[in-house]
């Protein structure tokens, strides 16, 4: 599985999160610690927000740690929001596209998980895709096209309901088509204003997904995997909720299939600032 890191906040460098810290995203390429495989090396991906409205991207498909340049990015760039990936290949060749994070104008997102069976649900899933986002889909992951398919479910009206109109019809096509469901599913997807996160599955056994709080005071990041071995700052976030960061800070969601168009919030998340 995948391993993740996001942040929202006042500007910081890149490298507090991907190259710096004990267990950094970089750390995780090669030494994740609570992921089924502890080596994540099928490429790597950076996308963040700027001056601009769309973010900046860089990804290739050399594992993270054998990467210069992104060590050097990461220590030059200076974001209030990013995202940044390292990835272990389920499904898809290595190739650049088909790294994370994914960007189509403004929205940027990246995935950790898997669709069971994917290939036997590929075709009917590309198939809701209107012609301008079926051409936009340039890689073979589950992960870019579930993006592509939330942004056809109204992703720029109701983030969180596309996620779940996304999903849900996953799950109604693996049963109308006889197929076993598995769905896996921990993201972070941005418009460039606020940072969302969502972990779901199918199963008992939701990607992980942990929240804490970063940089200047009202920043935080979002991770696949604690950054350090500071057990007082980070809060695991449970499988069936979203986690919204916005100007505001953390607010958190009850996430279900059907009913999270109208799910309450659970309220701004408390999470121990380090001292």
């Amino acid at each position: 599985m995948c391993r993740w890191a996001a942040y929202r906040g006042e500007a910081i460098y890149l490298e507090e999160l991907v190259s710096s810290p004990a267990h950094s995203l970089i750390e995780q390429s090669h030494c994740a610690t609570r992921a089924k495989t502890a080596t994540n090396g099928d490429g790597f991906g950076i996308a963040w927000y700027g001056d601009r409205e769309e973010p900046g991207r860089y990804r290739d498909i050399l594992p993270a740690w054998s990467d210069c340049n992104l060590k050097s990015l990461a220590r030059q760039i200076r974001s209030p929001l990013f995202l940044a990936h390292v990835r272990a290949a389920t499904g898809g060749g290595t190739r650049r596209d088909n790294c994370h994070p994914f960007v189509h104008g403004r929205w940027s997102f990246m995935h950790n998980g898997q669709i069971g069976n994917f290939e036997a649900l590929r075709r009917p899933m590309e198939a809701m895709l209107d012609d301008a986002l079926y051409a936009a889909r340039t890689g073979t992951t589950d992960s870019e096209l579930l993006f592509l398919m939330a942004l056809q479910f109204g992703l720029d009206r109701d983030p969180l309901a596309a996620i779940a109109e996304t999903l849900g019809f996953v799950t109604r096509l693996a049963e109308r088509l006889g197929e076993p469901l598995l769905l896996r599913f921990t993201a972070a997807f941005s418009d460039g204003r606020d940072l969302y996160a969502v972990r779901y599955a199918s199963d008992a056994y939701a990607p992980t997904l942990y929240a804490a709080p970063m940089g200047p005071q009202g920043g935080y990041c979002l991770v696949s995997e604690p950054l350090d071995d500071d057990d007082t700052v980070w809060v695991e976030i449970p499988s069936g909720t979203a986690v919204i960061v916005g100007e505001n800070g953390v607010d958190v969601q009850l996430f279900d299939l059907e009913e999270t168009v109208a799910a309450p919030s659970i309220g701004p998340m408390t999470l121990s600032r380090r001292a």
